[in-house]
């Protein structure tokens, strides 16, 4: 049986109208004699989407019993039975009722698909499960109803439901999407502007990964090869140069050009040896190119050219940026350069731009510090201009009437030596000698076309003739090895010198530093073990690449000591001998990195316990006055009370005795004020996470309150749902808002207690029309004994907002300080609804459609 086809409206928020278009693509396809059916579509009791419904058959649903209530879900076995060529199934990321046959709505799509039944479905972007971190940082919710990103990618098409923000906030604001007592609420909340057009662009962006996704998959399948310009993408070829940087900028502002571009920028580094690339420029350059939105990648390749138009072509470029070459003109004997050859193999579908800079014909001016002395093409030309060069003189010199003389022979054999000593060094122009004596001495050297030598002149003539170019074949060869030991040691000072700075910067990223070791030296992967002592097993301090899972540094190509307990370990070849020196250096430097970041843990636990005592004298100090006070009241009372010589009436002896009570209540509200902050800073506040009722516990935290029906007014609607809290910590958190909202409210105004529904979070919110605070002293009220403004002594220790930030925190909430429109303070209470309840119908849905 053939599986199933699955599409999906994906939409950036809710209300963007994915249902909508679900229901019209129905309808479409029954005109066109499609058997399409209504699996489960929700409404919302809104007009619009209803009359969608209308002429469409739809299955009966499931009614399931849940806590005293009756809920419908999706009947899949009536579905099945029904057996429609297309099911509409509404929020594919919905979480089934207890007792339904899968815990998820997706789950019950895939029984679907399974027997060969289409199915059109709808999400929203925040309900991926990859992004659920991203979409709480920006909206401050956690969606607990997620789909795994798997199951939406699979479905043969996707279909993204769009919406500006302005028009999707006037369609609430018209009471298209959410009931008018839901609009304000969501329009402050989720559905601010910020939010929306964040979830679009998150939204536009996975979809435009999915397209790609498809394209590649395809070209792929079908084996293309030319280059499809269906997005920019600008591939930046660095050199690890300085012009590299006008590169980079350049490739961005023609990626700017279209919408869309993408710019990576990529170095190539040899296989062999040490990169001849500056660390520190590439860092820097990796930076600038991330920090302008591209991408930096790392190819180990032996022909530039080629691994350059292989990296382009596998990511479906359709530039490539160059610079200049640096080279001066005579460097152009030995090849047309990398920029040139890559503009002549780069074909009709990849277009490539030559990038002038002020470093052109200046020289390369990097070390050049790896691979043979001289380079694979010197070494070829010079065997080929010290064997064949001489050959060919020969049969230029026989076959033309000219006589030039012994020793303008000589001396055109030794132009040969030299010029092969010039180009390939030592070993070319031994041959080139020895080539040339015999030739010399075989042709030109009476007796002709004889071994033997007739005058002793010209014995003495082909000695010096190869001492001459023995000693000048050593100069040259001699002045490689130093040009080239020169451009190692200034490779590897540069790179030292990078180390010592990165110390003086006090920088502490391990892999930062482990990458640069593994781009430095052209590695696949590095890490950094260490053990406790001899027999212990090693572990992995740090690591980067794709194959830095090493069990002990014997495992690896590469391991470099570090003491007796620690090791760096390489993956990708094995590192000549003169590599070693700069490698410990690298060593080295990631143990110090190592144990600074160490030093630096064990800095901020001591800088902990420095707060905790500062904490502890500002106590002392807050509580010396706070604590007389009230004992002082009581011990006056008291003493009052005893005497003999006063003799008190009912009504003093009244007075008296509430003194001493109102005394005990203040020592007693600010001793459980002391404890609460002593258990949130040694973290042993454990809380009960239990189904708790709002309307249950918000009236029991007011009964500290004086007078509270003439100071406090409370709505809390009795339909909201219930929230996943700890009872007595949700109460004292309350309590000490409401009892700061009323210290600071003016006489006469109530404080307004009020609480909603919003998305998958409920929020208490505590208004009053008090002095209010600054935007830059909200964070700071919340810290222990802070009392902002003049509040008098005897207003407390500042511990009250503290405390009921830290049990809000502990129970998976927040607590936060806004302003309230007209003047005053609204502290924001979030809680999060309990998990596995149904929204009820009241609710704001985790997903809405018009």
């Amino acid at each position: 049986m053939a599986r199933g086809r699955l599409r999906i409206y994906l939409g950036a928020a809710p209300g963007v109208g994915k249902t909508y278009a679900m229901l019209s693509e129905a309808h479409r396809r029954v005109e066109r004699g499609t058997d399409c059916v209504v699996a489960f579509v929700e409404h919302h009791n809104r007009p619009r989407t209803e009359v969608m419904l209308h002429g469409l058959e739809q299955v009966p649903r499931r009614e399931l019993a849940y806590r005293g209530s009756v809920f419908t879900e999706m009947d899949v076995d009536a579905v099945l039975a029904r057996r429609p060529q297309v099911a509409l199934v509404d929020e594919l990321p919905h979480t089934n009722i207890p007792g339904s046959r899968n815990a998820k709505r997706w789950q019950d799509v895939e029984e679907l698909l399974a027997a060969g039944i289409d199915v059109v479905s709808t999400a929203n972007i925040q309900h991926l499960e990859s992004l659920g971190d991203v979409v709480e940082s920006i909206t401050g919710v956690r969606q607990r109803e997620t789909v795994p990103d798997e199951v939406v990618r699979r479905a043969d098409q996707i279909e993204l439901v769009d919406m500006s923000p302005p028009a999707l906030r006037r369609r609430m604001a018209h009471g298209n999407i959410y009931k008018p007592d839901k609009v304000d609420a969501a329009l402050a909340n989720y559905f601010r502007p910020g939010n929306l057009t964040a979830l679009r662009e998150l939204a536009l962006l996975w979809v435009a990964d999915r397209v790609d996704e498809y394209l590649t998959e395809y070209r792929s399948e079908h084996q293309v090869s030319v280059i499809w310009g269906s997005r920019e993408r600008i591939v930046v070829g660095l050199t690890g140069g300085p012009e590299g940087r006008t590169l980079i900028r350049r490739a961005v502002r023609l990626a700017e050009k279209g919408a869309g571009g993408e710019v990576m920028a990529v170095y190539i580094a040899r296989s062999d040896g040490l990169t001849s690339a500056s660390p520190k420029e590439l860092a820097v350059q990796r930076t600038l190119v991330e920090d302008l939105g591209g991408t930096f990648h790392h190819v180990i390749g032996d022909d530039i050219s080629s691994a350059l138009l292989e990296f382009a072509r596998g990511v479906n470029a359709t530039q490539i940026v160059l610079g200049a070459s640096r080279r001066h003109a005579w460097q152009y004997l030995f090849g047309p350069g990398v920029s040139a050859t890559v503009a002549r193999e780069s074909g009709p579908d990849l277009d490539v731009h030559i990038v002038t800079h002020d470093e052109v014909a200046k020289g390369r001016g990097l070390p050049v510090a790896r691979g043979a002395l001289l380079g694979r093409s010197r070494i070829i030309w010079g065997w080929f201009t010290g064997v064949a060069g001489p050959v060919l003189l020969t049969l230029l010199l026989t076959h033309t009437d000219v006589d030039l003389g012994l020793t303008n022979d000589m001396l055109l054999f030794l132009t040969l030596t030299v010029a092969a000593a010039l180009v390939g060094g030592l070993l070319p122009a031994l041959a080139s000698a020895a080539v040339g004596s015999m030739l010399l001495n075989w042709y030109f050297t009476p007796p002709v076309h004889h071994v033997t030598i007739a005058d002793p002149n010209n014995i003495l003539a082909l000695v010096i003739f190869v001492a001459v170019g023995v000693a000048v074949a050593s100069v040259v060869d001699l002045a490689a090895r130093r040009t080239h030991q020169a451009a190692r040691l200034r490779s590897e000072s540069e790179i030292l010198s990078f180390l010592a700075g990165s110390v003086l910067r006090g920088e502490t990223s391990l892999e930062a530093l482990l990458e640069r070791v593994r781009e430095t030296f052209g590695m696949e992967s590095v890490a950094l073990l260490e053990r406790e002592n001899e027999v212990a097993p090693w572990t992995c301090a740090g690591s980067v690449g794709p194959r830095a899972a090493f069990q002990r540094p014997e495992d690896a190509d590469v391991d470099m000591p570090v003491g007796d307990h620690m090791a760096l370990a390489l993956s990708g070849r094995v590192l000549p001998a003169s590599d070693r020196r700069v490698l410990a250096a690298f060593a080295a430097q990631a143990v110090v990195v190592l144990d600074r970041r160490r030093l630096q843990s064990e800095a901020d636990r001591a800088k902990a316990l420095a707060e905790g005592n500062r904490i502890r004298t500002a106590l002392l100090a807050a509580v010396s006055h706070d604590l007389r006070t009230p004992l002082a009241g009581i011990k006056a009372s008291v003493t009052s009370l005893r005497s003999d010589d006063v003799e008190w009436s009912q009504e003093d002896q009244a007075e008296l005795l509430a003194a001493i009570e109102g005394g005990a209540d203040r020592l007693d509200h600010l001793v459980g004020n002391l404890l609460d902050m002593s258990r949130l800073q040694t973290g042993t506040v454990t809380p009960l996470i239990r189904e708790t009722d709002l309307d249950e516990v918000v009236p029991l935290a007011l009964g500290g309150v004086p007078d509270p029906e003439m100071t406090v007014l409370l709505n809390i609607p009795e339909d909201l749902p219930m929230v996943s809290v700890d009872k007595g910590l949700l109460e004292r958190s309350v309590a000490n808002v409401v009892e700061n909202a009323v210290k600071y409210s003016p006489a006469g105004e109530l404080v307004l207690v009020s609480a909603s529904a919003v998305a998958d979070r409920v929020e208490v919110r505590v208004v009053d029309r008090g002095p209010g605070v600054p935007d830059e002293a909200k964070d700071r009220i919340f810290e222990p004994f802070q009392r902002y403004g003049d509040a008098p002594r005897g207003a407390g220790v500042g511990l009250g907002l503290a405390v009921a930030r830290g049990f809000a925190e502990a129970m998976g909430g927040t607590l936060t300080a806004e302003d309230t429109p007209g003047g005053g303070l609204t502290m924001v209470l979030t809680l999060k609804v309990a998990p596995d309840r149904p929204a009820a119908p009241g609710d704001i849905p985790a997903t809405a459609d018009p």
